[in-house]
């Protein structure tokens, strides 16, 4: 799949850090992304921007004006409008190259399989961890790499789960945190952590780089900090515990 001149020039300052294959394998690939809200808008904003060649945003609300300090893909006339709609609209005016896919339905076992299966890497902008949970089985049963992020307050995290490379999320977190609505959140936040899962979703479309498999990353807002930890499968993970290693 080749590259158009104006596609060349669209793309022309990251395609001086990882050449033109690196470029054509993003037109050739599909990300899934499961959330439209905060994290969702600056994943989707930059991996189009990027030049991702079909993007399927899943999400089933509505905006609220309460949405608009962090879910930047969604502005004030958008209220009341399905947030797969709204984003869709403004991402394939950032880039008429792209397909945008929007299902405007909840996240569940029952659609997972046929969603995460179309895509080379899926993305977890979700905002409650049943639906993050249910993202990380589907995704361990059919060997697809998913990014996780999540956030509250000043404080996010970040890691790449790998299907038999690394550990999964429920190796990583055994006992289901409890969930909070509404969710503390400082506007700017899932900004900064949407765009890391958007490079990290990148790094494991293109080869280029090292990915966060194996490590879990903390950013502390409030003092401007990042720490990396070490995670590991654990052998009695209900999800991923039987597969072997890659």
């Amino acid at each position: 799949m080749t590259l158009s001149k104006e596609e060349l020039e669209r793309y022309n300052r990251q395609i001086m850090v990882w050449v033109t294959d690196a470029q054509e394998k993003l037109k050739k690939s599909t990300v899934l992304v499961v959330g439209a809200g905060g994290l969702g808008s600056a994943v989707s904003l930059y991996l189009v921007a990027a030049g991702v060649g079909r993007l399927i945003i899943v999400d089933p609300q509505e905006v609220e004006l309460s949405n608009l300090n962090r879910q930047v893909l969604h502005w004030t006339p958008d209220i009341g409008r399905q947030k797969v709609e709204s984003a869709k609209e403004k991402l394939e005016k950032l880039n008429p190259h792209i397909e945008v896919e929007a299902v405007a339905e909840k996240f569940t076992e029952k659609n997972a399989a046929r969603l995460v299966g179309q895509a080379d890497v899926a993305v977890d902008a979700a905002d409650n961890w049943a639906t993050r949970f249910t993202l990380n089985e589907a995704c361990v049963k059919l060997g697809k790499p998913f990014v996780h992020a999540g956030v509250r307050g000043m404080y996010g995290q970040l890691t790449v789960i790998y299907p038999g490379k690394g550990p999964c999320l429920r190796c990583i977190i055994p006992r289901t945190p409890p969930e909070e609505a509404p969710l503390p959140v400082v506007g700017a936040l899932p900004g900064i952590m949407g765009t890391m899962e958007a490079l990290e979703a990148l790094k494991l479309l293109t080869g280029h780089g090292k990915s966060l498999i194996g490590k879990l990353l903390i950013f502390d807002g409030n003092r401007g900090e990042t720490t990396i930890l070490s995670v590991k499968r654990r052998t009695n993970c209900p999800v991923c515990g039987t597969i072997k290693a890659k």
